[in-house]
């Protein structure tokens, strides 16, 4: 009889512990809300900054600035109009630039940067997005100014000690040489 009961026991104790997992509930609930005020804010910084290049495309007439897909504004210094190679995926370009800010005020010149080296897309230089998109629209021997909103410049972090944080700047960017890699 002894032995029936612990079976039973062992039977009644088995089904019992075979309940499947449950799913615990989450201590804090997050609504989103941090999330869509940083956008709305990032779209506030973007609007504004939007404003000043434009205006500042305004009151230069001279120069006749292009728009980019890649959400920037540029014209050309000097224009190559019967090259017609443009780096490509891979290729080593050579080029100096300067970084200045909206009013003309110098962050980084041309002769603290140097010369400098780049492979198209291949590396994660510390070099800016906007500039990574504008050299592509260059060519060989070609000297561009791009005016850059401060989410394709240094955005958040800026430079230190020079630049402060979301704050949009010009750069003028010589390309020197583009040099084909195997692969192209």
């Amino acid at each position: 009889m002894f032995h029936k009961f612990l079976i039973a026991l062992f039977f009644t104790i088995a089904t019992v512990s075979c309940k499947t997992p449950e799913a615990r509930e989450p201590v804090q609930r997050s609504s989103g809300t941090f999330y869509e005020a940083s956008a709305k804010r990032n779209k506030e910084i973007f609007e504004t900054e939007k404003q000043q290049i434009l205006a500042i495309i305004e009151k230069n007439s001279q120069n006749s600035y292009i728009s980019s897909d890649s959400g920037f504004w540029y014209f050309y210094n000097t224009q190559d109009t019967l090259q017609s190679k443009m780096p490509q995926l891979g290729d080593e370009v050579t080029f100096t630039y300067n970084i200045k800010k909206l009013d003309g005020t110098i962050v980084l010149s041309e002769s603290e940067n140097g010369l400098e080296s780049y492979r198209i897309d291949q590396n994660n230089q510390e070099l800016v997005s906007g500039l990574r998109d504008g050299i592509k629209l260059m060519k060989e021997g070609e000297t561009v100014t791009f005016l850059l909103p401060s989410y394709k410049a240094y955005g958040y972090y800026g430079i230190e000690g020079k630049l402060g944080t979301n704050v949009p700047i010009q750069s003028t960017v010589t390309l020197k040489s583009i040099e084909q890699t195997p692969e192209n």
